[in-house]
């Protein structure tokens, strides 16, 4: 008898072998063959080529997601400089199919209404280029917080990370987005061979109480998209009750979606209709990824589409405030703006302090020689958190009672008519942004993780520090020495 046959959960064994009848033996078998490892490079930063080229271990491509690639399970890319440079997100193959059926371009506004840890966010960063408007919202404080921290890894200037209920996201952002990605909370059947603790959590009243979860997520997220835009739902389990019952349930009230085909599958499993009390139209076009089928962990995805079309402006309720383009923030923080509008333009600048906003642009143009190309890039507008000042996209509402993590894109911090650079705005930069960069060696990379000082000959004031063309952050040069400003709580011993 297979060793891991009877690690499975028993009832989840009687179902499965149940509904896929004499497949079930290729599935089961599947559980004693080794996980497979992903990590997906970051499109944010650099071309494949450069990518390929510093990379320390092989690579091997993922079929469904075009900048994802297999690793072998014994190295440790977790543990490597240019992870914490934001190069890579380690990554489950199967989970960045769900963002290829999303298939997101520049200058959409998309919402990513499950998000954490953020995965699937900073790959939909990844396509849209800078361009357009990201929500990435998580419910769970703690889990939305790690949500942040990768999003700012990763270099991603477009995304405002949110904390708030899908009812409330509902009521914020009425009929707004081009594209939402609802990756459902689940029983996890899919990560059973990966995780032992999803297997001890599961029971058939898991089953139950995650797909009535779900019909309200999905309830709430339909609230959300324009017409004609596009729905992808996705899970990581293998209960129909959870896929295409969801699924079918959904569209039994929902006539004006319906499920459209995608490129994938080509490369994936169709969707069980048989599986289905009443199967909606098309589910047969829902994707499948089976373990035993595909080099991946089980997941299921479908793409729906709202009838209607045409480019219709979000209502009075949850639309942008053309009238001035300004937001309040919490703390009762002031926000204004002045759009950057590209090459040889004025950079953004805090209307009505006009001290600061001289001073902001002297900083960034003056002691950091950030160039023309980075500002050309990342479009949006200013907004002050107390001495905190972000850039933020151009589209997203009224900050005014959504709970945010993130606004948009840190770039400095003011005190006393002065500016310290974020982290998060190091972390953005590409080689050749900056006039004021250093390149380090692998040990001295290490070492500035770590927290410690630089040499570095005849450099002087703020510097930006890169590894193999991929930024780690700012440091203080004088004397000889880069003063260390690698953030203190995410510095690390690799």
């Amino acid at each position: 008898m297979n060793e891991n046959r009877t690690a499975l959960p028993g009832a989840f064994a009687e179902r499965m072998q149940r509904l896929l009848g004499g497949e079930y033996e290729a599935f089961e078998v599947g559980y004693g063959q080794g996980r497979q490892y992903g990590l997906r490079r970051n499109l944010l930063k650099g071309t494949e080529e450069e990518f390929i080229r510093v990379m320390p271990f092989p690579l091997e491509k993922i079929s469904w997601a075009r900048e994802g690639y297999y690793y072998d399970g014994t190295v440790q890319p977790g543990r490597h400089v240019l992870h914490e440079a934001g190069a890579y997100y380690i990554q489950e193959p199967s989970a960045m199919a769900a963002v290829e059926a999303l298939a997101p371009e520049p200058g959409e506004r998309i919402l990513d209404l499950c998000a954490a840890p953020g995965g699937k966010s900073t790959q939909i960063a990844g396509r849209m280029q800078g361009k357009g408007l990201l929500v990435s919202n998580e419910i769970i404080g703690e889990r939305a917080r790690i949500l942040s921290q990768n999003v700012e890894r990763m270099g991603v200037s477009n995304c405002v990370v949110c904390s708030e209920k899908p009812e409330r996201i509902a009521l914020l952002f009425p009929s707004f987005f081009d594209k939402v990605l609802v990756d459902a909370p689940c029983s996890g059947e899919g990560m059973f061979r990966k995780e032992e603790a999803a297997r001890a959590e599961w029971s058939p009243a898991a089953v139950q109480m995650c797909a009535e979860r779900q019909a309200l997520i999905l309830e709430e997220a339909a609230k959300t998209v324009k017409p004609g835009g596009v729905l992808v739902y996705s899970t990581c389990t293998f209960s129909p009750e959870e896929n295409e019952g969801t699924i079918s349930a959904f569209l039994r009230m929902h006539e004006e979606y319906n499920i459209e085909e995608t490129a994938l599958e080509d490369m994936l499993s169709p969707g069980r209709a048989e599986w289905t009390g009443q199967p909606a139209a098309g589910i047969g076009h829902t994707l499948r990824i089976w373990p035993h089928l595909q080099r991946g962990e089980g997941h299921f995805i479908a793409r729906l589409r709202k009838r209607g079309g045409g480019t219709d402006a979000p209502s009075e309720q949850g639309g942008r405030d053309t009238a001035d383009k300004k937001s309040a923030g919490k703390n009762g923080a002031r926000t204004s703006v002045e759009k950057n509008t590209g090459a040889g333009s004025r950079i953004w600048q805090v209307t009505g302090d006009k001290k600061s906003g001289k001073l902001l642009e002297g900083f960034l143009r003056e002691e950091l020689e950030i160039g023309e190309a980075w500002m050309a890039r990342h479009p949006g507008q200013i907004v002050r958190f107390g001495d905190q000042i972000y850039l933020m996209p151009e589209e997203m509402v009224s900050l005014t009672g959504i709970k945010v993590l993130r606004p948009g894109l840190q770039l400095a911090t003011e005190k006393k008519n002065r500016f310290e650079p974020a982290h998060a705005l190091a972390l953005s930069l590409l080689s050749g942004d900056s006039g004021r960069a250093y390149a380090l060696t692998e040990r001295e990379a290490v070492s500035y993780l770590r927290g410690e000082s630089v040499a570095c000959g005849a450099h002087k004031g703020w510097t930006a520090l890169f590894y193999e063309g991929y930024a780690l952050g700012f440091g203080k040069a004088s004397g000889g020495q880069i003063k260390n400003h690698y953030p203190k709580g995410l510095r690390k011993s690799l």
